[in-house]
């Protein structure tokens, strides 16, 4: 049994997004039961254990190719469907069409598009506010995906397009975007280098939330 095993089975068992704070307490609480299931080896587990372990889950996640990705929002973690599987779970919710785009997922979706791979951190260094809703949002229509991670101290991930973004907007390849050329030599601004992100332990920016 490891810890993040332990926050596998919280986050599963969860019906809303949990911040780091209320997964600590979860884990910690379980020592009120540990006469009938054995000590609870956990009790004395730290938020900045709880995060370390939250990250390597979703690099696990990633890596493995499963069906399901880790994702950080506003609220706090949360277990949720690969984009790609969208039409076969959506069968057991049916609901209406989304919505169109709102106009802070164009921008954000444009800026991805036109300077791909990018961090979220360089995406809100340009839009200057946060973009995890957003982001999520784009990453669940199958408009954007995880490409990797940054060759830079703290490795953030990097976005992209994908194939149904092309297929969506009726493009045969990115070059067919509008002005390419002349918005990809265009300088935007940069997410500055953080204290925590040269940390050789940070990996993504803190949630703001």
């Amino acid at each position: 049994m490891t810890l993040a095993k332990i926050i596998e089975a919280v986050l599963f068992s969860a019906q809303k997004p949990l911040s780091i704070r209320e997964i600590t307490t979860a884990i910690k609480g379980a020592e009120d039961d540990a006469a009938a299931d054995g000590a609870n080896d956990f009790s004395r587990v730290r938020e900045p254990e709880i995060a370390a372990a939250l990250e390597q889950l979703k690099i696990e996640y990633v890596q493995q190719e499963r069906a399901f990705q880790l994702v950080e929002k506003a609220e706090g973690w949360q277990l949720v469907t690969e984009p790609q599987y969208a039409q076969w779970v959506r069968q057991l919710y049916p609901a209406p069409k989304p919505a169109r785009l709102s106009a802070p997922a164009l921008e954000t979706l444009a800026i991805i598009a036109y300077r791909q791979p990018i961090t979220r951190a360089d995406v809100e260094a340009v839009r200057g506010v946060n973009i995890d809703g957003v982001l999520q949002t784009l990453m669940e229509r199958g408009l954007v995906k995880i490409a990797g991670r940054a060759e830079i101290p703290g490795r953030p991930l990097l976005y992209e397009t994908t194939q149904f973004f092309l297929e969506h907007f009726g493009l045969r390849n990115l070059d067919e975007l509008p002005n390419v050329e002349e918005l990809r030599k265009q300088n935007l601004p940069v997410a500055k280098q953080s204290a925590a992100e040269s940390s050789p332990s940070s990996s993504e920016p803190a949630n703001s939330g």
